[in-house]
């Protein structure tokens, strides 16, 4: 069967597919504008540009469905409405995460119609590894956690900003400021300056107000996320490890979402930025710092939960004092231990168990 049809239309009018032929399509997926690609019988057959219409692509797929075995694109800014609306259609689709996907020769030129040749090339060749697709509800509440996440962050920032500010125009910080006191972001509403200054403070402080009411009102909007039956059993399966509080275990449950997608600990440990990166030469091999993927932030909260497990449980204790020995690091020796705390928490959702203290 002849596959270069040098215009989309005529390609798609003449074809003749059985169920003997097999298609990859490869999509490069931007705002306004999708690139893809057509793959058909080891062989690239077309690639065009079209409107960034999820139903349209429905429809040109719908038209390959007798010979497609695969379509891909990678995860990005358009999120996955694509995926779930050719999942619900019974279409084979795959987000790849660009981090897995084979990295071209630095001398190759790179289009978005180049990207999507290789989405659907790499395809056909069975050199893609999907991640898993959130469901609408599994997005909407990784996406609250994640907004309290960059409110606490906007806060320490306009924090800093604000002694940053006192600091530069001589201005004595006032007791209690070193915990935010009540009392001492009052006084700061009180000290006298002139009145640019007087200005300036009191944005600041106005939206240091604003973002604490927001952070309130998101913990509370979680808070009733965590109480339904789908999240609560498994918040309170996880409370059960030492060291592991509230934030703690709703982030691991949100980000997570599916215990059953990842096959190993080797898996969950790269899925959350603490395994170390290898290197091997010869018979040599050496363990590096850790890989840091994933979620700064449910990295950083399972390290500061290791700490507290440590303080806590003895057997971890002198699992952390054999890594301080091992490693000569005390940073080495916690992420280790953080890596631990995220495979026990992933066995835990897995296993549907509580935490068993060892012996």
């Amino acid at each position: 069967m002849k596959t270069i049809v040098s215009n989309k239309q005529n390609w798609f009018n003449k074809i003749k597919l059985t169920k003997d032929d097999e298609i990859y399509v490869g999509i490069d997926v931007h705002k306004k504008s999708y690139a893809v690609a057509v793959w058909l019988n080891d062989a690239p057959a077309i690639d065009f540009v079209m409107p960034a219409d999820n139903q349209k692509v429905l429809t040109m797929l719908d038209k390959l469905r007798i010979a497609l075995k695969q379509v891909v694109y990678e995860a990005g800014p358009t999120g996955y409405s694509l995926a779930r609306l050719l999942q619900d259609a019974k279409l084979p689709i795959r987000v790849i995460a660009p981090s897995k996907t084979p990295r071209q020769s630095a001398r190759e030129s790179k289009t978005d119609k180049l990207d999507c040749r290789k989405l659907a090339q790499y395809a056909a060749k069975g050199l893609l590894r999907p991640i898993a697709i959130p469901t609408k509800q599994q997005e909407a509440d990784r996406q609250l956690f994640r907004l309290r996440e960059q409110l606490v962050e906007k806060q320490r920032r306009l924090k800093l900003q604000i002694k940053s500010f006192l600091l530069q125009h001589g201005i004595s910080d006032p007791a209690g400021l070193k915990s935010w006191s009540v009392l001492a972001v009052e006084k700061l509403r009180t000290i006298a300056l002139p009145d640019k200054l007087r200005y300036c403070l009191d944005i600041f402080l106005d939206e240091l107000a604003f973002l604490k009411t927001q952070i309130k009102k998101t913990e509370q909007r979680l808070k009733e996320t965590f109480s339904a039956p789908q999240h609560a059993k498994k918040i309170k399966l996880l409370l059960t490890h030492p060291g592991v509080g509230p934030v703690v275990a709703g982030q691991f449950c949100t980000e997570i979402f599916n215990p059953k997608r990842f096959k190993n600990a080797t898996e969950i440990g790269k899925y959350v930025g603490l395994s170390p990166m290898v290197t091997q030469s010869g018979q040599s091999r050496k363990n590096g710092p850790a890989l840091k993927t994933g979620r700064p932030q449910l990295r950083s909260n399972l390290i500061e939960a290791s700490w507290v497990w440590i303080r806590k449980d003895p057997h971890a204790y002198k699992t952390y004092i054999r890594l301080l020995h091992n490693t000569g690091e005390k940073n080495k020796a916690i992420v280790a231990m953080a890596r631990r705390l995220a495979i026990h928490l992933w066995k835990m959702l897995s296993d549907n168990k509580p935490f068993v203290q060892a012996a």
